[in-house]
């Protein structure tokens, strides 16, 4: 059973401490493998995501975060869900390189996308993991449509609990779309707002 983060929004209301919805930050990544082009997060919004991390080297990745991610690809493979896995790597840096990660992908049959995360030159931990407050391998991140995190965990969680969370994140309404009204820049909901700098302008 995985640990759940801080960041974890559904715990903390289980725990009584409501926390507003934490917006998932956007991944800094060097490299993308198994996609056509570069991801983002943003542009992502109105479908859920499961985002998972993990090292090539890391036990526990290897043997049940990615036999997971492999039956989460199963199971929800004609639905919305996006899986992206993240490659943060923090430890024997020079064995996991993207030429290592590209074999291991091909020997384990991972077809989802999968970036790797881009390295920090102050510290050895990488730019994504950082953001994410990621405790370390393998870590999880569900994200619902709006962008929102839902769960947050360090570990490998039971397959019945995670599925029925992505279930959850599915079946959520999108997200609507507030459209702009007025006419002219800096106005919405029926206000316009003064541009920057022009009362100063007029004094």
């Amino acid at each position: 059973m995985g640990r759940i983060s801080p960041f974890d929004t559904e715990n903390a209301t289980a725990t009584g401490n409501a926390q507003k919805p934490i917006l998932a930050p956007e991944l800094a990544v060097s490299e993308w493998f198994n996609t056509p082009t570069a991801l983002m997060l943003s542009g992502l919004r109105g479908r859920p995501i499961f985002l998972h991390s993990f090292q090539l080297l890391c036990p526990g990745c290897v043997s049940e975060a990615l036999p997971q991610v492999k039956r989460i690809e199963r199971a929800f493979g004609n639905t919305e869900l996006q899986v992206i896995g993240i490659h943060t790597v923090f430890e024997h840096h020079a064995a996991m390189t993207p030429v290592t990660l590209r074999a291991f992908l091909h020997e384990y049959r991972i077809s989802s996308p999968v970036a790797v995360d881009m390295t920090d030159e102050t510290s050895d931990i990488p730019v994504t993991m950082q953001r994410f407050g990621m405790r370390g391998t393998p870590s999880s991140i569900l994200i619902g449509r709006d962008g929102a995190i839902l769960s947050h965990v360090f570990g490998v969680e039971d397959d019945l609990v995670l599925g029925a969370r992505i279930a959850m994140a599915l079946n959520a309404a999108p997200p609507v779309t507030q459209e702009k009204s007025g006419t002219g820049d800096g106005c919405a909901d029926g206000r316009c707002d003064v541009p920057a700098g022009t009362m100063a302008a007029g004094r």
